[in-house]
């Protein structure tokens, strides 16, 4: 039986690598999320850039591989820049992996990045896991008209506020890292804010004990206060918008009762939008009240 490394050197065995710094998606939690690519890239590449090279060691040493790494954290990516560009000029691979997840975001990285293609070699990137999409694709939330994702939450408590303020008046779900010694201050603003926010936190996503809790900001603090250990480790917060004003006029509620009987409530909402001028955020919320109701 072939490791996974046998496999993803046979898969990517046409595959061209070129001098370049690769940005590697690395696993989240789960060692079973690399790629193929990713492992084939790591094994190819001349020099390993990572963020922690103590937690690129153990990636690596769970796949049989072997490299000497250089530190890239945040405090050196502008002498690690000038190492690689000067690797790469002279025809080499450079692979940079974060700690978890994709390169550059809320990460180390995109410094890099820039300098490589200011000095005008190639930045290849090597798509894998990361927390934001992860959290996005099992959230549930409404993400029809999109995301924001906005890295970390401000840590002053004035910041913080006009922060989450301008989320629940925007038009699309915030995502937004925490740290768990800022997250019962950043929910109970939340909660002044407006106690009946839906949000969905996401806690240690593909890890032993991954969570994803839809709640109110109050229904979370009191899911936190069961148990102590249920603030440790790694927050994705996702938060809905406030819901907008659904007033519509005579015509507009009779063409939305007539296009529902024929269509689904989202492509409803989006048709008569066209006809009538009208926001589809309004037209698709008033529906939704109708059938709740």
């Amino acid at each position: 039986m072939s490791s996974p490394l046998d496999a993803a050197l046979a898969f990517c065995a046409q595959q061209d690598f070129p001098p370049a710094l690769y940005m590697v998606a690395a696993p989240i939690g789960n060692l079973a999320d690399i790629s193929l690519r990713a492992l084939a890239v790591l094994h190819h590449a001349d020099h390993l850039a990572a963020e922690d090279t103590r937690v690129a060691q153990r990636l690596l040493e769970a796949y049989g591989l072997r490299r000497p790494a250089w530190r890239c954290d945040q405090h050196r990516e502008a002498q690690a820049a000038q190492q690689i560009v000067a690797a790469i000029t002279a025809g080499q691979r450079v692979a940079f992996v974060s700690d978890a997840g994709t390169p550059g975001i809320s990460d180390p990285g995109s410094r890099i990045a820039a300098a490589v293609q200011a000095a005008g070699q190639r930045v290849i990137p090597i798509p894998g896991a990361s927390a934001v999409t992860t959290a996005l694709a099992a959230c549930g939330l409404d993400l029809h008209a999109g995301f924001c994702f906005a890295g970390f939450a401000p840590e002053k408590s004035t910041a913080l506020r006009s922060f989450l303020q301008t989320a629940l008046q925007g038009t699309q779900v915030t995502v937004f890292f925490e740290a768990p010694h800022r997250l019962h201050a950043c929910l109970e603003t939340l909660h002044a804010l407006d106690p009946q926010a839906s949000l969905v936190i996401a806690k240690e996503l593909t890890k032993q004990f991954e969570t994803l809790l839809p709640a109110t900001p109050q229904a979370v603090l009191d899911w936190l206060a069961a148990d102590p250990r249920r603030a440790q480790g790694e927050f994705v917060v996702l938060l809905q918008p406030r819901a907008p004003e659904a007033t519509l006029d005579a015509m507009a509620i009779a063409v939305l009762q007539r296009l529902v009987q024929e269509l689904p409530a989202s492509r409803a909402a989006a048709v008569a939008a066209d006809l009538t001028g009208l926001k589809r955020d309004v037209l698709y919320r008033w529906l939704l009240d109708q059938k709740q109701g």
